[in-house]
């Protein structure tokens, strides 16, 4: 018969490497997450309302692939909406329809910010 000696008393696994593991991965996850205020959009979004309260021309901002913006169907460049806008309303509170046409998010943001800049209020996007 094989006499292969005493065996071996088991080992208890050494809790310590792993935890160093975990830590390393709650600093790395740490360390790679965003902190900070996330920006928001304050927009109406046109699928639920009813025109009753529109007023005035028509102002259908639409913005195209590439950044393009078109007012009414006539291309306008960004920095010239605001001035195009004004002959259409009122006041700065009437509503301009947004309308993203296979467009970016980041051109329907500069968009905004312009409109925003330019003081009008009332953004209404229509998907």
């Amino acid at each position: 018969m094989f006499a292969f000696g005493q065996p071996r008393p088991r080992r208890r696994p050494a809790l310590t490497p792993m935890i160093d593991v975990v830590f390393l991965l709650l600093v790395f996850f740490m360390l790679a997450s965003r902190f900070g205020v996330e920006r928001t959009l304050d927009l109406t979004l046109g699928a639920g309302t009813s025109g009753a309260d529109w007023s005035g021309p028509p102002r259908l901002v639409d913005v195209g692939v590439g950044g393009t913006v078109s007012l009414n169907g006539q291309t306008v460049a960004l920095s010239d909406l605001a001035g195009a806008l004004q002959p259409l309303m009122d006041q700065p509170s009437d509503p301009v329809v947004l309308r993203p046409k296979e467009g970016d998010l980041s051109a329907l943001t500069q968009v905004i910010e312009a409109l925003r800049g330019a003081g009008l209020s009332n953004l209404v996007l229509v998907p």
